[in-house]
Protein backbone atom coordinates (compact mmCIF):
# COMPACT_ATOMS: atom_id res chain seq x y z
CA UNK A 1 0.00 0.00 0.00
CA UNK A 2 1.55 3.29 -0.36
CA UNK A 3 2.55 5.23 2.31
CA UNK A 4 1.59 8.21 1.23
CA UNK A 5 -2.26 6.77 1.80
CA UNK A 6 -1.42 6.29 4.86
CA UNK A 7 0.13 9.49 6.52
CA UNK A 8 -1.79 12.85 5.97
CA UNK A 9 -0.25 15.34 3.53
CA UNK A 10 1.11 17.61 6.40
CA UNK A 11 2.97 14.47 7.29
CA UNK A 12 4.44 13.30 4.24
CA UNK A 13 6.15 16.80 3.82
CA UNK A 14 8.52 16.11 6.78
CA UNK A 15 10.34 14.08 4.18
CA UNK A 16 10.88 16.80 1.48
CA UNK A 17 13.47 19.62 2.65
CA UNK A 18 12.79 21.13 6.32
CA UNK A 19 16.20 22.60 6.47
CA UNK A 20 17.64 25.26 4.09
CA UNK A 21 20.75 23.72 3.82
CA UNK A 22 19.85 20.00 2.32
CA UNK A 23 20.12 19.54 -0.76
CA UNK A 24 17.96 16.76 -1.92
CA UNK A 25 14.56 16.24 -1.74
CA UNK A 26 13.02 12.61 -0.91
CA UNK A 27 8.92 11.66 -1.44
CA UNK A 28 7.56 8.41 -0.18
CA UNK A 29 6.27 6.61 -3.32
CA UNK A 30 5.79 2.74 -2.23
CA UNK A 31 7.10 1.01 1.35
CA UNK A 32 10.51 -0.33 -1.37
CA UNK A 33 11.35 3.11 -2.83
CA UNK A 34 11.23 6.72 -2.00
CA UNK A 35 11.00 9.65 -5.18
CA UNK A 36 14.80 11.72 -4.95
CA UNK A 37 14.95 14.78 -6.46
CA UNK A 38 18.37 16.21 -6.39
CA UNK A 39 18.40 19.74 -6.88
CA UNK A 40 22.30 19.40 -7.51
CA UNK A 41 21.26 18.19 -11.24
CA UNK A 42 18.63 20.54 -12.03
CA UNK A 43 19.13 22.52 -14.66
CA UNK A 44 21.52 25.87 -14.37
CA UNK A 45 21.17 28.98 -15.45
CA UNK A 46 24.69 30.09 -17.20
CA UNK A 47 26.96 32.12 -15.43
CA UNK A 48 26.76 35.43 -17.11
CA UNK A 49 23.54 35.00 -18.60
CA UNK A 50 20.91 37.82 -17.14
CA UNK A 51 17.87 37.35 -15.73
CA UNK A 52 14.37 38.66 -16.13
CA UNK A 53 15.31 41.64 -13.73
CA UNK A 54 18.01 42.49 -17.11
CA UNK A 55 21.03 41.82 -14.30
CA UNK A 56 23.77 39.57 -14.68
CA UNK A 57 23.14 36.35 -12.73
CA UNK A 58 25.58 34.99 -9.99
CA UNK A 59 26.42 31.26 -9.36
CA UNK A 60 24.60 29.79 -5.88
CA UNK A 61 24.35 26.72 -4.04
CA UNK A 62 21.88 24.28 -4.13
CA UNK A 63 20.32 24.81 -1.01
CA UNK A 64 16.22 24.96 -0.74
CA UNK A 65 15.03 28.31 0.45
CA UNK A 66 11.42 27.48 0.47
CA UNK A 67 8.73 25.10 -0.59
CA UNK A 68 5.33 24.24 -0.09
CA UNK A 69 2.10 22.07 -1.49
CA UNK A 70 -0.87 23.16 -3.24
CA UNK A 71 -4.25 23.24 -0.64
CA UNK A 72 -5.42 19.79 -2.34
CA UNK A 73 -1.42 18.30 -2.06
CA UNK A 74 -1.64 17.82 -5.79
CA UNK A 75 1.22 20.40 -6.75
CA UNK A 76 4.43 21.21 -4.63
CA UNK A 77 7.23 23.74 -5.32
CA UNK A 78 10.28 24.96 -4.61
CA UNK A 79 13.00 27.86 -4.99
CA UNK A 80 16.33 27.42 -3.78
CA UNK A 81 19.95 29.42 -3.70
CA UNK A 82 20.68 29.02 -7.11
CA UNK A 83 17.48 31.37 -8.14
CA UNK A 84 15.41 28.52 -9.31
CA UNK A 85 11.71 27.91 -9.16
CA UNK A 86 10.90 23.80 -9.32
CA UNK A 87 7.32 23.00 -9.78
CA UNK A 88 5.99 19.41 -9.07
CA UNK A 89 2.51 17.19 -9.81
CA UNK A 90 1.96 14.87 -7.39
CA UNK A 91 -0.40 12.85 -8.79
CA UNK A 92 -1.07 10.60 -9.86
CA UNK A 93 2.79 10.31 -9.35
CA UNK A 94 5.81 12.62 -8.70
CA UNK A 95 7.26 14.32 -11.27
CA UNK A 96 8.60 17.20 -12.37
CA UNK A 97 6.70 19.90 -14.24
CA UNK A 98 9.05 23.03 -14.48
CA UNK A 99 12.31 24.50 -13.59
CA UNK A 100 11.84 28.32 -13.81
CA UNK A 101 14.31 31.07 -12.82
CA UNK A 102 13.68 33.66 -10.53
CA UNK A 103 14.83 37.61 -10.27
CA UNK A 104 16.34 37.07 -6.45
CA UNK A 105 16.83 34.30 -3.91
CA UNK A 106 13.63 33.73 -2.52
CA UNK A 107 12.01 33.61 1.58
CA UNK A 108 8.91 32.69 1.17
CA UNK A 109 6.14 31.20 -1.38
CA UNK A 110 2.14 30.10 -1.45
CA UNK A 111 0.22 28.16 -4.12
CA UNK A 112 -3.29 29.79 -4.79
CA UNK A 113 -6.37 27.60 -3.53
CA UNK A 114 -7.35 27.67 -7.56
CA UNK A 115 -4.23 26.26 -8.06
CA UNK A 116 -3.34 28.65 -10.72
CA UNK A 117 -0.82 30.16 -9.32
CA UNK A 118 2.47 30.22 -7.22
CA UNK A 119 3.38 33.98 -5.42
CA UNK A 120 7.10 34.04 -4.64
CA UNK A 121 8.52 36.61 -1.75
CA UNK A 122 11.97 37.41 -2.37
CA UNK A 123 14.97 39.45 -0.64
CA UNK A 124 14.76 42.45 -2.44
CA UNK A 125 11.13 42.86 -0.99
CA UNK A 126 9.39 42.02 -4.07
CA UNK A 127 6.03 39.39 -5.17
CA UNK A 128 5.93 37.83 -8.23
CA UNK A 129 3.46 35.33 -9.37
CA UNK A 130 4.23 32.40 -11.72
CA UNK A 131 1.59 30.23 -13.54
CA UNK A 132 0.75 26.80 -12.63
CA UNK A 133 -1.45 26.11 -15.56
CA UNK A 134 1.72 27.32 -17.92
CA UNK A 135 4.37 26.28 -16.42
CA UNK A 136 6.93 27.32 -18.41
CA UNK A 137 6.01 31.06 -18.30
CA UNK A 138 7.92 34.00 -17.01
CA UNK A 139 6.83 35.10 -13.61
CA UNK A 140 4.59 38.50 -13.05
CA UNK A 141 5.61 41.31 -10.58
CA UNK A 142 2.76 41.85 -7.97
CA UNK A 143 3.90 44.20 -5.15
CA UNK A 144 6.88 45.01 -3.22
CA UNK A 145 7.81 46.23 0.01
CA UNK A 146 10.91 48.48 0.75
CA UNK A 147 12.69 45.98 2.98
CA UNK A 148 13.11 42.41 2.41
CA UNK A 149 10.06 39.76 2.52
CA UNK A 150 9.88 37.01 5.34
CA UNK A 151 7.13 35.27 4.43
CA UNK A 152 3.76 35.67 2.19
CA UNK A 153 0.37 34.23 2.47
CA UNK A 154 -3.13 34.17 1.44
CA UNK A 155 -6.90 33.86 2.26
CA UNK A 156 -8.49 30.70 1.96
CA UNK A 157 -10.98 32.53 -0.74
CA UNK A 158 -7.69 33.21 -2.45
CA UNK A 159 -8.81 37.78 -2.06
CA UNK A 160 -6.59 38.56 0.06
CA UNK A 161 -2.57 38.24 -0.42
CA UNK A 162 -0.50 39.23 2.88
CA UNK A 163 2.73 39.99 3.05
CA UNK A 164 5.30 40.50 6.06
CA UNK A 165 8.72 41.97 6.08
CA UNK A 166 11.33 42.77 8.21
CA UNK A 167 10.49 46.24 9.34
CA UNK A 168 7.61 45.20 11.64
CA UNK A 169 4.97 45.60 8.51
CA UNK A 170 1.93 43.24 7.76
CA UNK A 171 0.08 44.69 4.05
CA UNK A 172 -2.94 43.11 2.98
CA UNK A 173 -3.88 43.50 -0.57
CA UNK A 174 -6.36 42.62 -2.99
CA UNK A 175 -4.70 39.19 -4.24
CA UNK A 176 -5.95 40.55 -8.47
CA UNK A 177 -5.01 43.97 -7.81
CA UNK A 178 -2.61 43.96 -5.07
CA UNK A 179 -1.38 47.52 -5.65
CA UNK A 180 -5.04 48.20 -3.83
CA UNK A 181 -3.62 47.90 -0.86
CA UNK A 182 -6.54 46.89 1.94
CA UNK A 183 -4.51 47.86 5.49
CA UNK A 184 -1.54 47.18 7.19
CA UNK A 185 -1.26 45.02 10.53
CA UNK A 186 0.82 47.27 12.80
CA UNK A 187 2.15 46.66 16.19
CA UNK A 188 5.01 44.28 15.88
CA UNK A 189 8.23 45.94 17.19
CA UNK A 190 10.92 43.93 15.27
CA UNK A 191 10.85 41.80 12.34
CA UNK A 192 7.53 39.54 11.27
CA UNK A 193 8.42 36.12 10.74
CA UNK A 194 5.91 34.09 10.29
CA UNK A 195 2.25 34.47 9.13
CA UNK A 196 -1.27 32.51 9.03
CA UNK A 197 -4.94 33.31 8.12
CA UNK A 198 -6.37 30.88 10.21
CA UNK A 199 -7.98 28.16 7.59
CA UNK A 200 -11.44 27.77 9.60
CA UNK A 201 -11.63 31.75 10.75
CA UNK A 202 -10.75 33.39 7.66
CA UNK A 203 -10.87 36.56 8.99
CA UNK A 204 -8.61 36.28 11.69
CA UNK A 205 -4.91 36.51 11.22
CA UNK A 206 -1.88 34.96 13.34
CA UNK A 207 1.71 36.76 13.41
CA UNK A 208 5.01 36.05 14.87
CA UNK A 209 7.74 38.59 15.40
CA UNK A 210 11.13 38.91 16.68
CA UNK A 211 9.27 41.12 19.34
CA UNK A 212 8.84 37.83 21.10
CA UNK A 213 4.85 38.25 20.77
CA UNK A 214 2.25 36.23 18.62
CA UNK A 215 -0.84 38.51 17.71
CA UNK A 216 -4.21 37.63 16.38
CA UNK A 217 -5.65 40.59 13.94
CA UNK A 218 -8.81 41.24 11.91
CA UNK A 219 -6.52 41.95 9.20
CA UNK A 220 -9.11 43.32 6.38
CA UNK A 221 -9.19 46.39 8.89
CA UNK A 222 -5.42 46.15 10.44
CA UNK A 223 -7.12 45.61 14.20
CA UNK A 224 -5.24 43.45 16.40
CA UNK A 225 -7.59 41.90 18.59
CA UNK A 226 -5.07 39.46 21.09
CA UNK A 227 -1.23 39.99 22.00
CA UNK A 228 0.43 37.21 23.56
CA UNK A 229 4.25 37.22 25.51
CA UNK A 230 6.14 34.35 24.41
CA UNK A 231 8.31 35.45 27.42
CA UNK A 232 5.73 34.71 30.00
CA UNK A 233 5.15 31.22 28.53
CA UNK A 234 8.45 30.27 27.46
CA UNK A 235 10.69 32.07 30.21
CA UNK A 236 11.79 28.75 32.20
CA UNK A 237 12.79 26.93 29.23
CA UNK A 238 14.80 29.77 27.99
CA UNK A 239 19.21 29.27 28.29
CA UNK A 240 19.82 32.71 28.36
CA UNK A 241 17.95 35.87 30.41
CA UNK A 242 17.59 38.17 27.31
CA UNK A 243 16.60 35.15 25.21
CA UNK A 244 14.33 36.29 22.35
CA UNK A 245 11.51 33.47 20.90
CA UNK A 246 11.85 33.82 17.54
CA UNK A 247 8.91 31.34 16.24
CA UNK A 248 10.46 29.53 12.99
CA UNK A 249 7.69 27.02 12.71
CA UNK A 250 3.89 27.54 12.65
CA UNK A 251 0.80 24.76 12.39
CA UNK A 252 -2.28 25.01 12.93
CA UNK A 253 -5.32 21.79 13.34
CA UNK A 254 -9.17 23.09 12.52
CA UNK A 255 -10.25 20.77 14.77
CA UNK A 256 -9.88 21.84 18.12
CA UNK A 257 -8.59 25.12 16.62
CA UNK A 258 -4.93 24.34 18.04
CA UNK A 259 -1.96 26.43 17.37
CA UNK A 260 1.44 24.69 17.89
CA UNK A 261 4.96 26.31 17.26
CA UNK A 262 8.83 26.05 17.34
CA UNK A 263 11.15 29.06 18.36
CA UNK A 264 14.63 29.59 16.93
CA UNK A 265 16.98 27.80 19.42
CA UNK A 266 14.34 26.29 21.79
CA UNK A 267 14.38 22.81 21.97
CA UNK A 268 10.08 22.60 22.34
CA UNK A 269 6.79 23.08 20.58
CA UNK A 270 4.42 24.97 22.43
CA UNK A 271 0.56 24.61 22.04
CA UNK A 272 -1.86 26.87 22.15
CA UNK A 273 -5.60 26.41 21.24
CA UNK A 274 -7.54 29.61 19.60
CA UNK A 275 -11.00 30.74 21.41
CA UNK A 276 -12.33 31.90 18.14
CA UNK A 277 -16.05 33.58 20.25
CA UNK A 278 -13.10 35.84 22.47
CA UNK A 279 -10.56 36.19 19.28
CA UNK A 280 -7.56 34.99 21.86
CA UNK A 281 -4.84 32.36 22.42
CA UNK A 282 -4.93 30.11 25.33
CA UNK A 283 -1.63 28.09 26.22
CA UNK A 284 -2.39 24.59 26.76
CA UNK A 285 1.13 22.71 27.38
CA UNK A 286 4.79 22.46 26.20
CA UNK A 287 6.56 19.75 25.06
CA UNK A 288 10.30 19.49 25.80
CA UNK A 289 12.40 17.84 23.01
CA UNK A 290 15.93 16.44 23.97
CA UNK A 291 17.27 17.71 20.39
CA UNK A 292 16.83 20.47 18.28
CA UNK A 293 13.34 20.90 16.71
CA UNK A 294 13.24 21.07 12.61
CA UNK A 295 9.66 20.71 12.01
CA UNK A 296 6.06 20.48 13.30
CA UNK A 297 2.64 19.56 11.59
CA UNK A 298 -0.84 18.80 12.57
CA UNK A 299 -3.08 16.12 11.20
CA UNK A 300 -6.55 16.69 10.33
CA UNK A 301 -7.83 14.97 13.57
CA UNK A 302 -4.78 16.58 16.16
CA UNK A 303 -2.45 14.37 16.17
CA UNK A 304 1.27 16.60 16.04
CA UNK A 305 3.98 15.08 14.07
CA UNK A 306 7.62 16.43 15.43
CA UNK A 307 10.79 16.19 13.22
CA UNK A 308 13.74 16.78 15.36
CA UNK A 309 17.67 16.58 15.24
CA UNK A 310 18.17 12.96 16.27
CA UNK A 311 18.93 10.32 14.13
CA UNK A 312 17.48 7.49 16.62
CA UNK A 313 14.31 8.92 16.74
CA UNK A 314 13.32 11.86 14.02
CA UNK A 315 10.22 11.56 14.29
CA UNK A 316 7.74 12.20 17.07
CA UNK A 317 3.76 11.43 17.39
CA UNK A 318 1.93 13.08 20.20
CA UNK A 319 -1.78 11.95 20.19
CA UNK A 320 -4.28 14.14 22.51
CA UNK A 321 -5.60 12.21 25.58
CA UNK A 322 -7.79 14.08 28.17
CA UNK A 323 -6.45 17.49 26.58
CA UNK A 324 -2.77 16.68 26.52
CA UNK A 325 -0.58 15.81 23.84
CA UNK A 326 1.79 11.97 24.87
CA UNK A 327 3.84 10.75 23.01
CA UNK A 328 2.66 7.29 20.74
CA UNK A 329 5.59 5.09 19.58
CA UNK A 330 3.59 1.95 18.19
CA UNK A 331 2.11 3.36 14.99
CA UNK A 332 2.74 1.82 12.10
CA UNK A 333 2.94 5.20 9.84
CA UNK A 334 5.24 6.53 12.52
CA UNK A 335 8.10 3.56 12.28
CA UNK A 336 7.77 3.85 8.41
CA UNK A 337 8.58 7.67 8.32
CA UNK A 338 11.02 6.98 10.62
CA UNK A 339 13.03 4.01 9.01
CA UNK A 340 12.87 6.55 5.43
CA UNK A 341 14.71 9.16 7.44
CA UNK A 342 17.04 7.24 9.02
CA UNK A 343 17.73 5.40 6.00
CA UNK A 344 18.85 8.91 4.61
CA UNK A 345 19.93 10.62 7.44
CA UNK A 346 22.91 12.18 5.57
CA UNK A 347 20.40 14.07 3.59
CA UNK A 348 18.52 15.47 6.67
CA UNK A 349 22.42 16.11 8.30
CA UNK A 350 22.13 19.17 5.78
CA UNK A 351 25.13 21.29 5.66
CA UNK A 352 27.60 17.67 5.79
CA UNK A 353 26.16 16.67 2.99
CA UNK A 354 26.37 20.52 1.29
CA UNK A 355 30.33 19.99 2.33
CA UNK A 356 30.68 16.83 0.59
CA UNK A 357 28.26 17.72 -2.67
CA UNK A 358 30.14 20.94 -3.32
Amino acid sequence: ENLTKELPLSVVKFLVVLVPVILGLFFPCSDESLFVYDCSSAEKQPLGEKGQDGKVTDKGSDDILAFAFSPSGDYFALTDDNKRLILFRTKPSWECVSVRFVNRRCTSLVITAAEEKIFVADKSGDVYSYSITEPQADGKLELGHVSLLLDVALSPDDRYILTADRDEKIRVSLTKAPYSIVSYCMGHREFVSKILVIPNCPDLLLSASGDSTLRLWEYKSGEEVHCCQLSTICGPQATKPDQKYTVSRITYCCQGGYVSILCDSIPTVYIFQLDATAQQLVYKQQISLKHKGWDIAFEEMGDLWILQEDKEAPLLLCRACDGQWKAVTDDKGLQKMSKYIQDNWTVFEGEKLGQKVQ
